[in-house]
């Protein structure tokens, strides 16, 4: 990346960042579920674009139905499986590891993709459901929000400082030739030191600041799936970005690809740990 266009990112991070730290600090879970719904519309249309659904009508009709997605899952009767769909989005990106590993050669796609327009659902819904859960679990949850996007950003940051300093080995050349080995294990460190720190500031045990370490390292490796998924689906479409609204990021999917694969496992990680040693209840 060139020193032009790090500044760039750089100066779009800066006065984008305290936008949704603001939000999700201030508003109550259904001012901020509705403002991510929003973030969710230009990204809907971005990945339809991606999944190969060129008509413009037909695209209205995929981010609607995205929208009536969101809707229904916010009414009560509906909202009591938002920790089973979570789950279900978990899965999911178990499995995309699985596929990723297996992955030898890319096969360039035209025309729709009725597949992958299917999986939308759960790339775009899935962590929206996860956050908009999140939020609402207790007095922590604006800061247990807040707490999954700074370990996205450190161990994306680190990552990518760490494989410019020491990177070597390619981590996945087919899908992104800049991601290294060496970036990938400086993500999984600092993520790792976000979670002691952390829990060493909430006054937990050694055993659950060690369980929480661990979730928090599982938390960036697979939000890095998240990206190389991402760039999977727009290498097969020869995309180089999803779109062009921010600044030296390209589109709004660029941006939270690793927060659409990391959203649902931390949640549910979150939730587990509670129910089970009391991260929440026992801390400082």
């Amino acid at each position: 990346m060139s020193a032009s266009k790090l500044q760039q990112r750089t100066l779009t991070a800066v006065l984008v960042a305290p936008i949704p730290v603001a939000a999700i600090l201030l508003l109550s879970t259904p001012y901020l579920a509705g403002c991510l719904g929003l973030i969710l519309v230009p990204a809907t249309w971005e990945w339809s674009a991606m999944v190969g659904i060129s008509a413009r009508t037909w695209r209205l009709v995929y981010v609607a139905s995205i929208v009536l997605c969101l809707l229904l899952l916010w009414q009560p009767e509906w909202r009591q499986w938002s920790v089973s769909l979570t789950m279900v989005a978990a899965i999911f990106w178990c499995m995309v590891v699985i596929f990723l590993l297996q992955l030898r050669t890319l096969e360039r796609k035209s025309g729709p993709d009725p597949m992958l327009a299917a999986v939308g659902f759960l790339v775009l819904v899935g962590p929206w459901l996860a956050i908009v859960h999140l939020h609402a679990y207790s007095s922590a949850g604006p800061y247990l929000v807040l707490f999954l996007l700074l370990l996205v950003w450190v161990a994306d940051i680190l990552a990518y400082f760490t494989g410019r300093r020491w990177g070597r080995a390619k981590l996945a050349p087919l899908l992104s030739p800049g991601k290294t080995r060496a970036g990938l294990y400086g993500g999984l460190a600092g993520a790792g030191l976000c979670g002691v720190l952390v829990g060493w500031w909430m006054g937990l045990p050694p055993a659950s600041v060690l369980w929480l370490t661990l979730l928090c390292v599982v938390t960036a490796f697979i939000s890095v799936i998240g990206d190389l998924f991402e760039s999977l689906v727009k290498r097969r479409r020869d995309l180089k970005d999803s779109g062009q609204l921010l600044p030296g990021h390209g589109g709004i999917l660029d941006r939270i690809d690793s927060l659409t694969a990391a959203a649902p496992l931390f949640t549910l990680g979150i939730l587990w740990l509670d129910s089970t040693v009391g991260i929440l209840s026992n801390g400082g």
